[in-house]
Parts: C-alpha cells; structure tokens; sequence
C-alpha cells in the first residue's frame, strides 16, 4: 500500500535523525567529561616519551592532541584518550553496548509501528485518495453505472408513461372545400350500394379533417396550455409559408391495413412543408410539457371510413375492406384544400351540430378568399373564444377565498341592516287588502 509505504520512510528517516542526534550528545558529553577531568597523580611515571604498551594511538582520532598534551604535565587531557587502558576499554564497549541497544528498540519500535498502522482507519487508504489523486478507470465504471441506472430508470418511466397514454385532443386540419366533400360521398355512396353493412363505418362529411398530431390533455390546465403551445405556431407557419397559400391536392384511395379507407396526398413539395408544420407542432407541444405524438410516422390522409366505428360489423363477418369496394376510384382527383385554418379538437366531447369536433381554439394561417358565411362563422368563433376566456376568469375569480369572504362579510351585514329597519318590514295585511 503507497500509503504505508510513505509512511514507513517517513518514520525511518525520523529514527536516523534521532539516532545521529543521540551520537552527537554521546560524542559532546565525552568531549566535555574529558575537559572537565582532573587526573590523579600517578605513583610511578614510566620512562621514556612513548606511549604505554597496548594503547593504539593511530587507530583514534582522539588519541592523536594526547602527544601536545603530554608536553605540558599540568594541562588538563584534551581527550579521554589519555585516561588508564581499562577506563578507555570501558568507554568503547558501553559505546558498542549503547549501539547495540538503540539499534533492538529501532527495530522493537518499528515492529511495533507497523503493528498499530494495521489496526489504524487509514491503513488501507491508498495514497492517490489522500493526494485527491482519482482514479480514472474507477470514476468512468462509476459514472458508467450510474448513467445505466438513470437510463434504466427513463426507460421504466417512459414506458409507464406510453403505456398511460391515451390521446384525447388533436390539431386538425378540417376540409372545407366542398368539391373535395362531395367527391368522398359519390365514393361513399359506392361502397354502401356493394355493401349495406359498411353504412355504420362512414364518417360524415362534417368532421372530414387531415389530423396534424395527437396529445392527451387531462384537465383543464393542459388544455390551456395546449391552447398556448397551439398559438406559438401561428407566426412559425406564416414565416415558413413567406406569405403564399399551402395547396393540398386529393388524388387517389388508400387504406391502412384494410380498416381504415382513406383519401390520398397527391405527391409534391406540399407534403414536405405539411411535414415540417407537424414536427414543429409536435417539438412546440412537448417542450410545454404535454404528451404527444404517435409511434406511427406521419402520414397525412383524409379518413372516410373505418371498420372500427362499428364493432357489430367484425361479429358478422367484416373483418376488412375489400379494394374491390374502391376500385374504380383509385386514381381519382378529389380536388385541393388551402390550409388556413389549425383546431386544436377533442375526440370525446360533444361534436358540433354540423358534425365538426368538439373545438377548443384555433389559428388562422394566412388569408384566404372566403363567402358571406365563411366570415359570419369565423366572427362568431371569434367572440365565443373570447366570451369563454372571460367567464373563466370571473369563474376563478369567484373561486378565490377572499372573494368568497367578502360576500359572505356583505350578505351578512344586508341581513343586519334589513332586520334592525322595521320601516323595511313588510305589512302583509295592508298588502293583502
């Protein structure tokens, strides 16, 4: 462990410097004792200038001042040198014995270190931690499980919620022009002429619509808020469209899966501009937090028929549409619509008497060409939206406590007032007569 380790030298190199401290102290205390030592005189001097037998005066650095010292009889010894043979022998083995000794409590001391850091809290605390030192392969396969937690957890959300969903509300295109509504009821009257059953699965040509996107709006607050999101379109589609109209030519029959009968979307640059006007629509209404959208791609059509309507049909025996119902109407030209107009509808509301959806708001895209009662109706969608806008105010204005407090504080103080007034009271005998 790096940790233990860088320890460990630091520990060692504190033992070598109180180790060397020691032997400088051992070192001046024996200077200072052998300066300080006052020899005794002795009862018989050998003769002679050289040293006494057995005493090596080479081999020690502090036997060598011991020969100026011997010139002056009376100066002190300038080194323990000069002491007796057996005191300097006793000098040099409790020095050995003092090494000997420091160097068993180094290693009792150092054992007994290394036995205490096992046992303390940071003994396996790595030494890239305490330097905040990461480690990068372990932080990536942290944040790696992390992040497949929290996709996991999106995931079950995101199911939760698509399972829950259920569309309820829809942008729609309706189809005005009466060209287009006539031919889908020649096409209409064909089938049910070949088949009388297939009368229950017609839609009538008052809610004939190209649906732009489908959301689920569960109060009356997400459908303010749809209202918003449909209103922050407007400006989008008059930049995208610079002023021209939006023609969508009808050409042709088509069917999903044999339930549902459908006109066609001619080809042409029109459905790619269609196509934008609903990815916007569907990017708008999710960024305001509603759902929407479908797991199918967009197709624009115009639905005529759908087996559904009618469960009866599937019991006796119409599980599909026949092509040959259509045939003849395959290529047909069912004229052009001109987008001017965007509703945000629902689907289980009360339809309109016209048989239009049930139309919560709606945009006016450009200006189109219309009639004396194409005018009248959009006045008259004009001042219904905004009488609604106004009794939902005074609705939630009612609601407010405060509000309901003062006209509580009023009726009572009325009622007061009227009881304390007897010329109010009311003489039902003179009335009476």
């Amino acid at each position: 462990m790096p940790a233990l380790r860088l320890l460990l030298l630091l520990l060692r190199g504190l033992r070598l410097g109180k180790l060397r401290a020691s032997a400088g102290l051992a070192s001046a205390a024996r200077a200072h004792a052998a300066c300080c030592w006052t020899p005794p005189r002795p009862s018989a001097l050998p003769s002679g200038p050289g040293p006494r037998p057995g005493l090596n005066l080479s081999s020690s650095p502090c036997l060598r001042p011991a020969t100026t010292a011997a010139a002056s009889p009376h100066a002190p010894p300038a080194c323990a040198a000069t002491m007796e043979r057996a005191e300097a022998g006793e000098i040099n083995s409790n020095e050995c014995e003092n090494e000997s000794r420091k160097k068993k409590m180094s290693e009792e001391f150092e054992a007994n270190i290394m036995d205490s850091l096992v046992d303390m809290p940071f003994a396996t605390v790595d030494i890239q931690d305490d330097c905040r030192i990461t480690d990068e392969p372990q932080i990536n396969l942290k944040r790696s499980q992390e992040n497949e937690w929290i996709k996991s957890d999106q995931v079950k959300k995101r199911k939760k919620k698509q399972k829950d969903y259920q569309p309820n509300y829809f942008l729609s295109i309706p189809i005005t022009n009466k060209e287009i509504i006539k031919g889908i009821k020649i096409v209409q009257n064909a089938i049910i002429q070949q088949d009388e059953r297939l009368a229950k699965a017609m839609v009538s040509d008052g809610s004939f619509h190209i649906t732009l996107l489908v959301m689920q709006l569960l109060n009356e607050d997400e459908v303010n808020i749809g209202i918003d999101a449909l209103l922050e379109l407007k400006p989008f589609i008059e930049e995208r469209l610079q002023g021209k109209h939006l023609t969508l030519p009808f050409q042709g029959i088509g069917t999903f899966g044999n339930q549902v009968g459908f006109v066609k979307l001619a080809e042409g640059d029109h459905i790619n501009s269609l196509l934008e006007i609903a990815e916007t629509a569907n990017r708008t209404f999710q960024e305001k937090g509603i759902l929407a959208g479908d797991s199918r791609s967009f197709k624009p059509h115009l639905t005529f028929m759908k087996l559904s309507k009618s469960p009866w049909l599937r019991k006796n025996g119409v599980k599909k549409i026949d092509p040959d119902l259509y045939e003849k109407f395959i290529s047909h030209r069912f004229g052009e619509e001109i987008l001017y107009r965007i509703d945000l509808c629902s689907m289980l509301k009360k339809k309109q008497s016209n048989g239009y959806y049930h139309c919560e708001s709606s945009i006016v895209i450009g200006k189109k060409p219309v009639g004396i009662r194409d005018l009248i109706n959009e006045a008259l969608h004009r001042e219904t939206m905004g009488l609604k806008s106004k009794v939902k105010q005074i609705k939630e204005f009612l609601l407010k406590p405060e509000t309901q407090a003062k006209i509580r504080r009023e009726l009572f103080e009325e009622r007061l007032i009227n009881n304390s007034n007897p010329a109010n009271a009311i003489d039902f005998s003179t009335t009476l007569t």
